[in-house]
């Protein structure tokens, strides 16, 4: 997780909303950027020597509730005619995009440990999460067309 790849989910984010494309589209960047905050706050409070029993758990709990509980308050989230299949649209994408990004993390690690620990080029640790949602975006965006 790194500051870049934050910066690029909520671009992404911003841009998904901002050219109206579906809420399932915007759900996987929230997704991804849930993920990426939780953490990314996770490793800055270890460097802080700030650790104490079920610290990520909780921490990816606030960051959830901090974006989930005020849509579902206003309504966004669970409206009865937003829903793929028989899911509403924005968890379902938050669900896929805080998966997908969470793989496309551990595939780095994965492919960087196998090349010595080194990446195979400059910015790999942010290309390959982002990519990810790009191409998972892509899909998305044919079946909910």
């Amino acid at each position: 997780m790194c500051s870049v790849c934050t910066i690029g989910v909520v671009a992404g984010l911003g841009l998904s909303r901002w050219i109206g494309v579906d809420d399932t589209l915007s759900g996987i960047w929230i997704g991804g950027l849930l993920a990426s905050l939780s953490g990314w706050t996770v490793i800055w409070l270890l460097k802080k020597k700030i650790n104490f029993k079920g610290m990520a758990i909780l921490t990816t709990l606030a960051y959830y509730g901090l974006v989930i509980i005020p849509l579902y308050n206003r309504e966004i989230i669970g409206h009865p005619l937003n829903k793929l299949w028989g899911i509403d649209k924005l968890i379902l994408g938050v669900a896929f995009g805080t998966l997908f990004f969470v793989l496309a993390v551990i595939a780095y690690k994965v492919m960087k440990r196998k090349n010595g620990g080194h990446a195979h080029f400059k910015f790999e640790k942010v290309v390959i999460p982002i990519t990810t949602l790009l191409i998972l975006s892509a899909v998305f965006y044919f079946i909910t067309k």
